[in-house]
């Protein structure tokens, strides 16, 4: 997988982020929201190791 096939894989994934934030806002979510922020957790982890991979790419 090329460089710019790996950025565009982390945009889209990052793109989701902003669902599971919505989603982790939900009152009822009961046990999933454990769930959902071990998820962010893990996602927040990708994000940050391609950055340091690939300190001059810019995800947006």
């Amino acid at each position: 997988m090329d460089a710019q096939t790996l950025k565009e894989k982390v945009v889209k994934i990052k793109g989701q982020r902003e669902f599971l934030v919505t989603l982790l806002e939900q009152p009822h979510l009961g046990t999933l929201r454990l769930d959902v922020n071990q998820a962010l957790e893990e996602l927040d982890e990708l994000l940050d190791e391609f950055r340091q991979t690939f300190p001059n790419t810019e995800l947006s």
